[in-house]
């Protein structure tokens, strides 16, 4: 082994949101030096000979999406692989419907994880909103709390988390961070 980290970044999307948020993730980690391989979670993606994952997913009504409920099951199943966990949205947890994303809101979504699964981080993006297709109902509610369409997503806010794992991963001997890294980097 070449004492490069490899990460698994893998993500279940609805409308491409999360995949996009992934696809930044792994180009940030694939900056900062490691091996990165960047997929849709699904039954084929096995997360065994990977020192890191990062999994992510649109959040609808509170919850992963099946998909990425089913891959933390494979991951919990695989051992002790360090795993950074991101959730998509509509708003970002900084804008205006800010009194959302509170503690209890990142329970909720959390409660659907597996009940053993253990994850180093969880955080919150926002992602695309697209008015298309709602009811007249869905519009004028989204608009009454504050919410409008667009793309939603901080990138510099999710190139600095990845900067924040890159920092804090393990390297393939096990020996700690990645190189010129400590874990009070992280």
């Amino acid at each position: 082994m070449d004492g490069t980290p490899r990460v698994l970044v893998g993500y279940a999307t609805a409308a491409g949101s999360t995949a996009g948020i992934a696809e930044r993730i792994a180009g940030t980690l694939r900056a900062r030096g490691c091996d990165v391989v960047c997929r849709p979670v699904g039954p084929d993606l096995d997360p065994a000979g990977f020192d890191a994952v990062v999994v992510g997913s649109a959040v609808h009504n509170m919850a992963w999406l099946r998909p990425a409920l089913d891959f933390l099951d494979r991951l919990l199943a695989s051992g002790g692989t360090p795993v950074w966990c991101f959730s998509v949205g509509g708003v970002s947890p900084n804008g205006p419907i800010t009194r959302w994303m509170t503690s209890g809101e990142v329970d909720k979504v959390e409660r659907g994880f597996p009940a053993a699964f253990r994850r180093r981080e969880h955080r919150f993006f926002g992602g695309v909103v697209e008015m298309k297709g709602l009811p007249l109902w869905g519009r004028a509610f989204w608009r009454l709390i504050g919410g409008r369409p667009g793309d939603h997503r901080d990138w510099p806010a999710i190139e600095g988390w990845a900067q924040q794992i890159a920092a804090a991963l393990p390297s393939p001997s096990g020996a700690g961070p990645t190189e010129g890294h400590t874990a009070s980097d992280a």
